[in-house]
């Protein structure tokens, strides 16, 4: 049976989780800005266009 007790991304070399984390905050922006984006749209649209 295999052993599983240590998670492997744990121990793996080359976890770099700073840049992980910035570009975690980076998405988070983007996801932000643009829902907020397309709301104003939305709300122009309504305004504008009735």
């Amino acid at each position: 049976m295999a052993n599983h007790s240590e998670v492997a991304y744990t121990t793996a070399d080359g976890n770099d989780y700073p840049a992980h984390e910035k570009t975690y905050e980076g998405f988070l922006m983007l996801v932000k800005w643009g829902t907020i984006s397309v709301a104003a749209i939305v709300i122009l649209m309504a305004i504008f266009l009735t």
